[in-house]
């Protein structure tokens, strides 16, 4: 457990380093936050004040209404493409510096646009993947949600890879899946922990944010300026950390993938290191 920790901290700092490179990707998760919240307004605002609305800020409830379903839906499609769209984009300029290359943000949006039915059908797939899992958590309230866990980690596990397939292949969502299972299969072991490092390294950097706004929090009770001013530090802290987690994961999928996939070691990082994540190796 220990080896596999440390193992995972190792790539932790190996994809920091890559990440020091090209410090413009972090304007990728952002873009993709920015962008899931504009679609929720633009299909909640419309809808405020009437009963198709509950649907969609409510996980926990089901449309009724025919018309609901079909919003919901809709939602679901344009929300996952937008995540995936980036994390497309993300992926690409990630893998160009992992093979040497100097990316910049203008590669990684023509190589989504360039892979825009691609991104169309996996977001499809994923939206009505997602919209029934919802269905099978509401359906039976402890049961559901249990069933529903379990589901939804299986299909994390087997689209694991997805996306750099896409990237990379251009291939459609089926085979894509079919792609990311049988890379999964090379990685399994110590590859889905070394998600764990990257976690740790995430929390333990959270940790000074979380304090900030707690010390706000203390202190808008006596000096207000003061303590919102800490508050927003807080939360800038909060939102740089998670930027920099998104990155890196992404970063290690690339990474992972082309060691597992084309068998070569990307640049940046130390093959040993990266050899201890797979099976058999």
């Amino acid at each position: 457990m220990f080896e596999r920790i440390s193992n995972g901290i190792s790539l932790a700092k190996q994809c920091f380093r890559v990440l020091m490179l090209d410090k413009e990707l972090l304007l990728f998760p952002l873009l993709s936050g920015v962008s899931c919240i504009a679609v929720l307004a633009s299909f909640a605002a419309p809808l405020w004040g009437s009963d198709l609305i509950a649907p969609i800020v409510n996980e926990g409830q089901l449309p009724k209404d025919p018309l609901a379903w079909v919003i919901l839906a809709a939602f679901y499609f344009v929300n996952y493409f937008v995540i995936v769209f980036f994390n497309s984009a993300l992926v690409a300029c990630a893998i160009i510096r992992l093979k040497g290359g100097d990316p910049g943000v203008g590669d990684g949006l023509r190589a989504s646009m360039a892979r825009l039915p691609q991104i169309c059908g996996w977001a499809a797939v994923s939206a009505s993947v997602g919209l029934i899992l919802r269905i099978v958590e509401s359906r039976s309230e402890r049961a559901g949600q249990i069933l529903a866990s379990v589901l939804g980690l299986a299909w994390t596990i087997t689209t694991y890879f997805v996306i750099p397939v896409l990237v990379v292949e251009k291939v459609g969502p089926i085979e894509a899946t079919k792609r990311s299972l049988s890379v999964v299969r090379k990685t399994w072991g110590e590859a889905m922990t070394a998600n764990y490092g990257i976690g740790l390294v995430t929390f333990l950097g959270l940790l000074p944010g979380i304090a900030a706004i707690i010390g706000g929090m203390i202190l808008a009770n006596g000096s207000h300026g003061i303590g919102i001013a800490v508050l927003i530090a807080g939360g800038c802290w909060l939102l740089l950390v998670s930027l920099i987690s998104s990155a890196l994961n992404t970063i290690l999928l690339g990474a992972l993938y082309l060691y597992a996939a084309e068998g070569q070691t990307p640049e940046g990082f130390d093959q040993g290191v990266l050899g201890n994540a797979f099976v058999g190796r």
